[in-house]
C-alpha cells in the first residue's frame, strides 16, 4: 500500500509553528536540523508528524515577505492546472 511520506507547509516562522504542532495540536517533533540554502542563507529542516502516523508534515519557511513572492494567478498554468499557495500564521504562546 503506497501513502505519503511527506508533505510541505509554508509557514512564516518555524518556532511558532513547531509550538503550534507539537503543544497544541500533540504532534510529535521528528526532525530539526539546521542546514543552508543553495546560497548560503540558514534555513532548517523541521519535520512534524500525528504521534502514531506515516506522513509527516516539512515545515518550510518563506524565504520571501508575500509581496515579493510570485503569486499563483501571475505563473502560466501547465497543462491546464493551476496551483494555490498559503502561509499559515501560528499564534506565540505566552
Amino acid at each position: 500500500m503506497s501513502h505519503l511520506e511527506l508533505i510541505a507547509l509554508v509557514v512564516k516562522e518555524y518556532d511558532p509553528a513547531i509550538d503550534f504542532f507539537v503543544n497544541v495540536m500533540r504532534f510529535e517533533l521528528v526532525e530539526d536540523v539546521a542546514s543552508l540554502t543553495n546560497d548560503g542563507r540558514p534555513k532548517r529542516w523541521v519535520v512534524v508528524r500525528p504521534v502514531g502516523g506515516v506522513t509527516g508534515i516539512l515545515l518550510a519557511r518563506a524565504a520571501a515577505p508575500t509581496s515579493q513572492r510570485a503569486s499563483a494567478s501571475n505563473l502560466p498554468a501547465e497543462s491546464g492546472s493551476s496551483s494555490e499557495s498559503m502561509i499559515l500564521r501560528f499564534p506565540t504562546s505566552g
